[in-house]
Formats: C-alpha cells, structure tokens, sequence
C-alpha cells in the first residue's frame, strides 16, 4: 500500500476532461449545469463591493471556481456588518456568491470546468498566440529584407543615374541642358582631331607606296584622309570644291517639336576592329541609316540641274556647306572607313614584318621604295599606335553621343527621359521602403502586445496545473499527479 500510495498519478492533459468523466469525479453533463452558473456570475457581477482585488480577477479574465471562492473570502470581510448571530449573511452578495460556489461544487462541476479550460489553453489558446507571434516576427523580417532591396535598388538606380551622366560627361544637376550645351564643343574638339591628323604622313605615303609597288594602283588613295591630313578638319564647301570660304554661315540647330514624326538617324558606318570602346547599358542606340544632305561627296562636282542645290555665291558657305567635314555624318563615314583602311593595312603589314625572316621575302622588297625598305618594325608599330588613338577619339562612346545629339534634338529628350526615370524609380522605391517601414512597425508593435498576453496565458495555465494536481491528489490521498503536456 505504501509502494502504491507513492506512486503517481501521470494523465495527459489533453485527455484530463475524459479521464475526470470516466472515474466518476465529474458528470457527463456538466456544461449544463456550467451555463446556469455563468448566467448567476453575469448577475452577481453587477454589483460589487469596491474593491481592487476583486475589479482586477474580475477584469480580462475568464472566471472560474477558484476565483469565485477568493471572491467569497474578500466578501466576507467587505460584508462582516451583515453577519447576524446565526453566523450567517444577510447581504445578497454574498448569498449569491456562495450559491455560485454551491452550484459549482455540485458533482465537481468546477474541476470539469477547470479541466476543459487548462485543456483548451495547451491545445488551441497558446499555439494560436504563438503562431501569430511566429507570424508578426517572420512579417518582421521579411519587411525588413524588402525594405533592404528597396534601399538597395534604389541606391542602385541612382548610382547608374550618375554613371550614366558621367558617361555623356555631365553632372545630372539638368540633363537636357547640360547634353545640349556639350554639342558647343563639338567643332572644337573636332578641330584638334583635324590638327592631329597631320601627323599621319608617314603612313599615308607608306600606305600610297606599298599599294603602287604591289598591285600597280595608280589612283589616289584616302583621298579624304589626306586631304584633312594637308588642311585639317575644314568646311565642307573647301573639300567640294578646293577654295577656302571668304564668309562661312553656320546653320542654327533648331530644337524638334515634341511630336516630329520621324528622328534623323545616323550611318556610323562599321566602327569595329577594336577601336572603339565598347557600349555600356542603358545607351541609346540609333538604327543605321543615312542623313541625305543633298550633295555630293567628290571633291569639285556641282549639280547645276534644275532643283540642284544653290550653292550660293562664291566664297560663301552657308547651311550644311558651312559644317566640318566631321560634322557631316557621310564625309565622317568616308573618314572613318579610310583611317580604318589605314590600320588594317598598318596590322597587316605589322604582321607580316614578323614573317619576314627569310630570304624569300627580303628579295620580294629588294626593288621595293626606300619608304618601304626603311621602315621597322617598331616604326611601323608606332604608326598603327597613333591611327588607333585617333580612331578611339572620333568614334568613342562619348564622340558617338555628341554626334547624335547634334542630329537629333529629339535624342536629346529621349536620354533625359532615359536619366530621369531611374532617378523617379529610385524615389518610387524610396516611397516603398517608407511603407514597408510603417507596416514592420505594425508588426512589431503587434510582436508587443501578443508577449504579454502569452505570458499572462503560461502563467494562468501554470496555476491551473496546480490547482487541479492539488484538487485531484486530495481525492487519491495525496498522491502526487503530474499532468503531462502542459506546453503553452
């Protein structure tokens, strides 16, 4: 007996309600008889000693048998001047207070009660609180990892704001103004180029030699090449027709309404072989084309025919007339292609200096032009150096932009567009962020009032604990219970 009174009593709490029913400590029905004592505990709350104790068992919290009965005991103290001789209350607090501890007492309808709240406590109340908390603290972090993205991308966009200013050579402080005014350096810059281009005599003349000694050609070559390299980057109307201006008009690059129908497109012609540098992202780029200017591009030829163009009189150049050679996208086209022949020529003939080792090929150039047999190989390298330096001048990204701003004003528009929206996405996303903000601060203020509602949950749970242990060791004789899966 002594083994037997010292074991415990294990039951599962949420098979507590069950176990109570099944060994007649409770009956079966006792949810009615718990619907006629809430409706008496509804009544007898509407009047009520003031008292703070009881204002807070009675505030937020369900109440139970064991409240009530520590509500009989502050009564019996608010309520002793109604005490009669008898040992008896004659106030109706306290008579309806003891009639709800009576009826709960009846068939052990309280520990049925408590049973079914500890129950519904471990099994519903206390995962759903948890999970919402899990919710509000995941919701947390993920508003906090977009809210990052948003920072990010819109730093993002901003730093490609800027890269993409510095790569048309601008601060961004006004892109269209600033695109428009970087057109006014365009003659001079490509004046310099002209003036550098007189450096390549050498190869020019190697390049007339070496086509004459080997293939027997006659005929000019680079003709355009050699004229900027003699005159350097003059009018168009000197190149067509060999007198230098007396009086030289400029057009005035008049802006294109907003809704022009057709944009002028430019023929780069094919700017590879390496000498340019290469496009970076979110450049615009201009389908291939040709501007038809109306003239021709030999040097001396008129069109005197009828609907020809009116050249004006003589030693004045006016309208496209007046613009550089440069500046006129076809005779910049020939230029190009010519100082690209230039290098081809020069790479390949870097290429078979190399080669030149044996005996073959030194009596191939034995009858060859001193201007041949006296270059080396080094010279010739140097030569290749400075057509490819000048090439990356006059076809580089930022000249390409130069070009095209000067030919279409619209292009001009569509880059400002371009800029402006990453800048106007940027602040998009900088809104984001600002609301994501707001609703992680919803979440953790929601974080902040579900932790004290759990707490208050475990501790109200751990108590029940005890008090049903307590209750259910005194019907055993005091054996010890433990009421297992009490998790909140």
């Amino acid at each position: 007996m002594e083994n037997i009174q010292n074991l415990p009593i294990d039951i599962q709490t949420s098979k507590l309600l069950d176990w109570l029913v099944d060994r007649r400590h409770c009956s079966l029905k006792w949810q009615n008889a718990v619907m006629t004592i809430r409706e008496k505990i509804n009544t007898a709350m509407q009047d009520m000693p003031e008292n703070e104790e009881i204002k807070k068992l009675l505030s937020g919290s369900y109440i139970h048998y064991f409240h009530c009965l520590r509500i009989v005991d502050i009564l019996k103290g608010t309520e002793a001047s109604s005490k009669n001789i008898f040992g008896r209350y004659s106030s109706q607090r306290m008579k309806d207070w003891q009639e709800i501890v009576s009826l709960y007492e009846a068939d052990s309808v309280y520990l049925a009660e408590v049973a079914s709240l500890l129950s519904r406590s471990v099994s519903y109340e206390g995962p759903a609180l948890r999970k919402q908390l899990a919710k509000a603290q995941q919701l947390q972090q993920e508003l906090s990892r977009r809210e990052m993205e948003c920072l990010s991308s819109a730093a993002d966009l901003r730093e490609r704001f800027y890269a993409g200013c510095k790569q048309y050579g601008i601060t961004g402080e006004n892109v269209a103004r600033e695109l428009q005014a970087l057109v006014k350096d365009l003659p001079t810059t490509l004046r310099e180029i002209g003036r550098d281009v007189a450096k390549l005599e050498q190869q020019i003349q190697l390049y007339a030699a070496f086509a004459k000694f080997v293939c027997d050609w006659d005929q000019p070559v680079l003709p355009l090449l050699t004229f900027v390299q003699l005159r350097g980057n003059t009018t168009f109307y000197e190149w067509r027709t060999g007198i230098t201006p007396a009086v030289i008009e400029r057009p005035i690059m008049e802006e294109a309404p907003p809704d022009t129908a057709a944009e002028e497109t430019i023929d780069w012609g094919d700017l590879g072989g390496g000498t340019g540098t290469a496009g970076n992202q979110d450049v615009i780029t201009v389908e291939e084309g040709v501007v038809d200017w109306g003239i021709s591009l030999a040097p001396g030829s008129e069109d005197n025919d009828a609907g020809g163009i009116d050249w004006g009189p003589e030693g004045l150049a006016r309208g496209e007339d007046a613009l550089s050679l440069l500046e006129i996208p076809q005779t910049r086209t020939q230029f190009i292609d010519e100082l690209m022949e230039l290098e081809v020529f020069l790479a390949q003939r870097l290429t078979e200096m190399g080669e030149e080792g044996n005996v073959v090929a030194m009596s191939q150039f034995q009858l060859a032009p001193s201007v041949i047999q006296g270059q080396t190989r080094q010279q010739v390298q140097q030569m290749l150096a400075e057509v490819r330096h000048l090439l990356d001048r006059l076809t580089n990204q930022r000249m390409q932009h130069l070009f095209m701003i000067q030919a279409s004003p619209r292009y001009v528009e569509r880059v400002s567009e371009v800029l402006r929206q990453k800048l106007k996405q940027a602040d998009i996303l900088l809104l984001k962020q600002a609301t994501l903000a707001e609703r992680r601060q919803e979440a953790l203020e929601e974080q902040a009032s579900l932790e004290p509602r759990i707490d208050l949950l475990i501790e109200r749970t751990h108590q029940l604990q005890k008090l049903i242990s307590a209750d259910i060791s005194r019907r055993y004789n005091n054996r010890p219970v433990n009421l297992m899966g009490v998790n909140v």
